[in-house]
């Protein structure tokens, strides 16, 4: 790739590095010392003090974004609950679109844009009501992202269309909107069961914000969870395509070394502090070590 880490924040052709800061540390002090000593400047926002962001009261979050703002640190995405594994297709679709509204205030006063959805688990209805019912959540939910400013990035995870190229693809064009795009993440595909750059090659040109992590699986099954480059999801692949499409957005880790939200496992602390940061600085070895990428891609364009 040809490409190094510039003022340890950013790499030349993509985005700022970034995280999701509560991977490292619970509260902002944490979560912005881990930014400090990777030396970045930006960060994606889940959850403070094991608050969602749209849950954080008023004043709470009045005082996570003036003090993000005295520190310099940008905010290039913020992930929601909208539809992730904690939310069924049969739920409350109210409760989604409420989430959004907050976020649509938060994000404005943030100056970010990018909100993370799923897809909604199955709830064991037919795979065509399923598909029907996501499909119609998505259309609303995108159009009232698009009058809010906002761009919902699906991320290939939890839901009808995490594991499958073809129905991510047919997401979008049943939306139709400038307000839906997608988010990949290089280390989804060991867990479900997929090869992430195969998935890639057919969604690269949808892509506008990435996470990075690595896994891979054990003899038992279980995923088990590296540093970027040091398992099997193929992150160099991954990053190696993106770039030969083009992409310019952010890196934002999400290592699930010591924080996973959907297995319950919070371990906080410098344990978790000292994991996020020897991940980041694996991801800035793997960029600093890339080769470059010639030729044309399979796949659409």
């Amino acid at each position: 790739m040809s490409r190094h880490c510039t003022a340890g924040s950013s790499v030349r052709g993509f985005g700022p590095l970034t995280g999701i800061g509560d991977e490292a540390a619970p509260g902002t002090d944490g979560q912005l010392a881990a930014l400090r000593r990777l030396g970045w400047n930006a960060i994606e926002l889940r959850t403070v003090d094991g608050t969602a962001l749209a849950d954080l009261s008023p004043a709470a979050f009045g005082t996570l974004a003036r003090r993000l703002a005295d520190e310099g640190v940008t905010v290039t995405a913020v992930a929601s609950r909208i539809g992730n594994w904690s939310r069924p297709v049969t739920g409350d679709l109210g409760q989604d679109l409420a989430e959004l509204d907050v976020l649509a205030e938060r994000c404005a006063t943030l100056g970010c844009r990018l909100v993370r959805i799923m897809s909604y688990p199955n709830d064991g209805l037919a795979e065509t009501e399923w598909a029907d019912r996501v499909l119609a959540r998505t259309a609303v939910l995108a159009d009232r992202a698009e009058r809010a400013g906002l761009v919902l990035v699906h991320e290939n995870c939890a839901g009808w269309a995490g594991n499958r190229a073809d129905r991510a693809l047919r997401l979008l064009r049943a939306a139709n909107s400038p307000a839906l795009r997608l988010l990949f993440d290089t280390g989804n595909g060991v867990p479900y069961g997929y090869r992430a750059p195969d998935m890639l090659r057919d969604l690269a040109p949808y892509v506008v914000h990435v996470h990075i992590k690595d896994a891979v699986r054990t003899p038992d099954g279980v995923t088990a969870y590296t540093l970027p480059g040091e398992g099997e999801a193929g992150v160099v692949e991954c990053l190696e395509l993106l770039a030969a499409h083009g992409y310019t957005g952010a890196l934002s880790l999400e290592p699930h070394l010591a924080v996973r939200p959907h297995e319950g496992l919070a371990r906080a602390g410098e344990d978790a502090a000292d994991l996020f940061v020897r991940a980041g600085q694996a991801l800035a070895g793997l960029l600093d070590a890339g080769q470059p990428v010639t030729g044309p891609l399979d796949g659409p364009v």
